[in-house]
Order: C-alpha cells, then sequence, then structure tokens
C-alpha cells in the first residue's frame, strides 16, 4: 500500500499532469467550436466554448472549392509518405556509420553533422542550387528533396540511439556468423530501432505534412499546391474579397466568413493528424517492446 506522502504526491502528479492536458485539449475545442460559429458572433462577442450561433457558412465556403482541397490533400499525402520514407531512411544509413567507432574520421564526420545545425547557405544560394542546378521548379520534387536532405539533429538523436541500445554483442555475434554489414544494418538494426524510427518519423511526417515554405519558393503551379499552400492561398483570396470595392460597395467583414474560414482551415489540416496518431502511438509502444534487450 502507499503511503500518505506517496499517495499525496501521486495526486498531486495526477493534477498537474491533468491541468496540462486541459490546456492542450481546451484550444483544439475551441478551434473546432469557432469553425462552427456565425462570423457576427465572433465579431460581436468573440471566441467562445459556448457561442450564441451556430453555422456551417466557413465549411460551405470551403466546400465549394472542394475538389481543389481534395487534390490539394492527394498531393501532401503522397508528399508526406513517399519523404517520409526516404528520409528515415537515409538518416538511418547516415547515423549506422557514425555510431560505429571503428570508423575512420568519424569525429571528423560527426562535427561535420553538427555544423549544419548552426551554419546553412541560406535562401538565396539554396534557391538557385534546387531551380538552376537541380531544376526542381514547379516539380512535386520541390516539395521532396529539401526535406529529404535530413536534419543533422535527427541524425544525432538516431546516431546516439544506436550506440546507447543495439548491443554491440549482438553486432559482433552476428558478424562471426558472417553477416556483412548492410544485412546486420537491414536485418538486426532496424528492427531494434523502431522507438527512434517512429520519433524521427513522426518529427518528418509533421514537417512534410505542415511545410507551405517550399511550395510558396519553387511552386507556381496551382496544379502542384500542397494542402498547405492551397489553404493559405484561400485565407489571402478572402482577405481580399473583404477588403476590395465591388459595385460602389464594399464587401463587409461579416459578409466573408474570414474569421471562420481561419478556423475551419486549421481543423481541415489538424483533423487527419489527430486521426492518424492514436495509431502511430502503438509503433512507440511496440518498438520499445521489440527494442528491448532480454535475458
Amino acid at each position: 500500500m502507499l503511503k500518505n506522502e506517496d499517495r499525496g504526491f501521486s495526486v498531486l502528479t495526477h493534477a498537474v499532469l491533468a491541468l496540462f492536458s486541459l490546456a492542450c485539449i481546451i484550444p483544439i475545442i475551441l478551434l473546432i467550436i469557432s469553425s462552427f460559429t456565425s462570423e457576427s458572433t465572433i465579431i460581436t462577442n468573440g471566441y467562445s466554448l459556448f457561442p450564441e450561433k451556430f453555422s456551417l457558412d466557413a465549411y460551405r465556403y470551403l466546400f465549394e472549392r472542394s475538389s481543389t482541397i481534395l487534390h490539394a490533400f492527394s498531393i501532401t499525402i503522397v508528399v508526406t509518405i513517399v519523404g517520409t520514407t526516404f528520409m528515415l531512411l537515409m538518416t538511418a544509413l547516415t547515423a549506422y556509420p557514425l555510431s560505429n567507432k571503428k570508423l575512420v574520421f568519424r569525429k571528423g564526420l560527426n562535427f561535420y553533422v553538427v555544423l549544419t545545425l548552426l551554419f546553412n547557405g541560406g535562401m538565396i544560394p539554396t534557391y538557385l542550387v534546387y531551380t538552376q542546378m537541380l531544376h526542381l521548379r514547379n516539380t512535386v520534387f520541390a516539395l521532396i528533396i529539401p526535406g529529404l536532405l535530413m536534419n543533422g539533429f535527427n541524425v544525432m538523436i538516431m546516431k546516439s540511439y544506436f550506440t546507447t541500445s543495439i548491443p554491440g554483442e549482438v553486432l559482433e555475434s552476428a558478424k562471426v556468423d558472417g553477416a556483412g554489414e548492410f544485412r546486420i544494418f537491414a536485418r538486426i538494426v532496424m528492427p531494434m530501432s523502431l522507438p527512434i524510427l517512429a520519433t524521427v518519423g513522426l518529427f518528418g511526417g509533421l514537417a512534410y505534412w505542415n511545410d507551405w515554405y517550399n511550395g510558396l519558393l519553387y511552386l507556381t503551379k496551382p496544379t502542384l499546391f500542397s494542402l498547405q499552400n492551397v489553404l493559405n492561398r484561400i485565407i489571402l483570396n478572402i482577405q481580399y474579397l473583404s477588403t476590395t470595392p465591388i459595385n460602389n460597395g464594399q464587401i463587409g467583414l461579416a459578409v466573408m466568413p474570414t474569421q471562420t474560414v481561419r478556423m475551419a482551415i486549421a481543423v481541415v489540416a489538424i483533423v487527419p493528424v489527430l486521426i492518424i496518431y492514436p495509431f502511430i502511438q502503438k509503433y512507440f509502444v511496440k518498438g520499445i517492446s521489440l527494442g528491448a534487450v532480454k535475458g
């Protein structure tokens, strides 16, 4: 049985965690409710968890552009899956050799990876490389390749995992049995690294899903826009229409659902992630159990 002191600490811990959970959940609930609130109610009373009047105007506005949004969804899904898969593969192939203490020039290569966290070539040189040398402008690869060139932080945390969580005895026994480096990597290291692969994959997947900057720089064809680029363009169009005089009058802010559409756009962008995340979470637990050293 728990002592009174331990029981009190447990209750306090659960209370603090509950408050943190509410701090994370309430903004999402407010976001969803606001997307179903009428524009005039938000302008008059502000955002509320209990609005006076509900409305579907924001979603009707988006539904009129459903074909464009669905096309952007398909592009974003393909880019996220392909980009995350190859990013994980390249990150693991880079981190695994760096975790080998016998690698020649290991310290220099580690320093080079860390250096990329502190400095980069800048926007203009990067743009010129991707457009003039790699010719990625107005291609779907412009949404994949920039993120595919890894991240030094992901490489370092994956290297640390390989160093601390993959038993050296297992690798040595595999070498004694005649396994080569690529076979060891594919058959032993990768299956035992599911926790870190799931973690880095989640980071990379969210980065691809939420990316709009690459589309802004490298794409001018609307047919190649990702979901974030399309939603951003919808917001800009609404802002323009709500402030542009038409027929000697002006479209008022209350007529165009400017605020509620922003909320609806955010809901459209985050709901797929909220739906998929519970299914991804189980791979964390499964990966931890598979990656554990037994015996």
